[in-house]
């Protein structure tokens, strides 16, 4: 591929990327959100294959592809609101299992020593579930993200004063 297709390709990917959720789950069939993209922005997969994302991320990215809206492919597993793995600490063997199987490393501990999720990180794909042998793994609704400061405010405050 030339530099000079390579970069509106490129371009594509990322635009792709920064709408899919990046829980890296898998359910689209690739190993993670940006192949995901990559596989959209070379024509080899639709915008309908990701659940995380639901109806308005297939629209969302059928639009950037300039496709008719899909509704997402629900035989590929089910939308839900954003969710994040909560370990029951008093169960935890410390085996590491769900510590291998999580794609962001969201999840922290040491063999045979009790494990915890670090929230922030965890994008919700479950894949630590099956992965406990003891079911130790609970998914809970993921706290709202915190409201972001107005910039019209922090600009005109930052001017006061001195």
């Amino acid at each position: 591929m030339s530099a000079a297709v390579a970069a509106p390709v490129e371009a594509l990917v990322e635009r792709l990327d920064r709408i899919l959720p990046q829980t890296q789950c898998g359910q689209c069939g690739f190993s993670g959100c940006r192949p995901d993209a990559e596989a959209m922005a070379r024509g080899e997969a639709g915008p309908e294959r990701c659940p995380p994302g639901g109806d308005p991320g297939a629209r969302a990215l059928a639009r950037v592809l300039g496709q008719p809206p899909v509704p997402y492919d629900r035989s590929r597993g089910r939308y839900q609101p954003a969710r994040v793995a909560l370990i029951v600490e008093h169960d935890c063997i410390g085996c590491t299992k769900c510590i291998q199987a999580c794609p962001v490393d969201a999840i922290v501990g040491g063999a045979k020593h009790m494990h915890t999720v670090i929230e922030p990180l965890c994008t919700g794909c479950e894949l630590c579930v099956p992965a406990c042998p003891v079911d130790c793994i609970v998914m809970a609704p993921a706290a709202p993200a915190p409201a972001q400061p107005d910039a019209s405010r922090a600009s005109s405050s930052a001017s006061c004063g001195a």
